[in-house]
């Protein structure tokens, strides 16, 4: 356990007044299922021990221990620094981004997280030729940062992102530490204001969409959803006695609940019936369920088959899932919606550059007009903090103080 405990503490993978938890649910697991950590272990071994857990212990609780065990595993598992240094460089980057991938999926990151972090992870690559990966220093790391600040002119926030990725890499893959970074040529962080439709012009934009892109494009004005949070939306998250949206593992991975219009409720519940004959098809035709989080589909496997969990917009097409390679029912692509609102956008010769996020940002600026205050619209669009909602006080048509200009006098 003292190796474990240094596999969790290296990269603050687990903050260290947790680790001895981490422990302690391990041998927890098994002394439970009397194996010996040299043993290989189950699917049905974990779930009887954390179906053990959840009648005495909470929530919060048995998803650690979930956590602890497949740590556990996973280093247990992983290959050792003398086989990840062996063959080709090519062979022992794939052996690299092979484990970051799976700890991204051992923290139950979005696939959009994946692919974002994978695409930093093969530019750095690109970056540093012949390199193997456990060559790679720390000075590795700011030079690319800053050749991506000064070659590449790239914004502060994509700089960022590139950060976040590597960091993920050097933390969770490479077992080192980056320590301080401060000398990095920063790219510089430019203050830009959302574009905010007018309410004449929402009207426009969505005379000029049909179908689910209309209801869909009502959605993300009326209750001001990211583009994800709506395509991802299932019957089940939808509360027609109390007007509300239910959205799941948002940005963050946080949950919340939003206003829902009523003057889509009709439409939605007609919407919905109109998908029941797909539903009713698939479960004739046997085809698998529809993707759950996390480890649900190992705990209940017929979930995924079953109504409430039906995606709102599910795809016309079955397609293939991108991790687990099953050929199941996805829900419509983003790009669809970003598509067609665009389209609407030309059509309707709105003079402004407008995106699904538009309609978000239109959102929180027409409840500000309407006397809302800013820490309702914080909770209902769910930023952590209260500085990001108070960007949309600058875009209002009048501000909190009521100013006027003197010219209107």
């Amino acid at each position: 356990m003292k190796e474990f405990s240094k596999f969790l503490a290296s990269g603050n993978r687990v903050p260290s007044k947790k680790i001895p938890f981490y422990q302690h649910w391990t041998q927890q697991f098994y002394a439970f299922i009397m194996k010996s950590p040299d043993v290989s272990v189950t699917p049905g071994d974990i779930e009887k021990f954390l179906i053990f857990l959840s009648k005495s212990k909470e929530k919060w609780q048995v998803d650690q221990a979930r956590e602890a065990i497949e740590l556990y595993l996973f280093f247990m598992n992983r290959p050792n620094k003398e086989f990840r240094d062996s063959g080709t460089v090519h062979a022992q980057w794939k052996l690299t981004t092979d484990e970051m991938i799976k700890i991204i999926r051992l923290k139950h990151l979005a696939l959009a997280t994946e692919r974002n972090y994978l695409g930093w992870v093969r530019s750095f690559r690109r970056y540093l030729g012949d390199l193997p990966p456990l060559k790679i220093e720390v000075t590795h790391l700011k030079n690319y940062l800053s050749h991506l600040a000064v070659d590449r002119k790239v914004s502060a926030s994509t700089q960022n992102q590139a950060f976040n990725a590597l960091l993920f890499l050097f933390r969770n893959a490479l077992d080192k530490d980056v320590g301080d970074i401060s000398d990095t040529i920063r790219a510089k962080r430019k203050r830009r204001l959302p574009v905010v439709l007018s309410r004449e012009e929402v009207r426009n934009l969505l005379n000029e969409l049909t179908g689910i892109y209309l209801l869909s494009a009502q959605i993300l004005y009326g209750s001001g959803l990211r583009l994800r949070e709506c395509v991802k939306l299932r019957i089940k998250d939808i509360d027609f006695d109390r007007k509300c949206l239910t959205i799941r593992s948002g940005k963050g991975d946080k949950d919340r609940q939003t206003v829902l219009s009523e003057n889509i409720i009709k439409d939605l519940e007609e919407h919905i019936q109109s998908i029941e004959p797909l539903f009713a098809r698939d479960r004739e035709a046997d085809v698998p369920g529809v993707e759950l989080p996390g480890g649900l589909e190992r705990k209940f496997p017929n979930a995924g088959k079953e109504w409430p969990w039906q995606w709102l917009f599910p795809s016309k097409k079955l397609s293939t899932d991108p991790r687990s390679k099953v050929v199941r029912r996805h829900h419509v692509h983003p790009s669809n919606f970003q598509r067609h609102i665009k389209k609407a956008a030309r059509q309707a010769k709105i003079p402004k550059r407008v995106t699904v996020h538009t309609l978000r940002h239109s959102f929180a600026t027409h409840l500000l007009e309407d006397g809302y205050d800013i820490r309702t619209i914080q909770i209902l669009l769910g930023h952590s903090s209260i500085r990001t909602t108070m960007i949309y006080t600058h875009v209002a048509g009048k501000n909190l103080l009521g100013v006027r200009s003197p010219l209107d006098n």
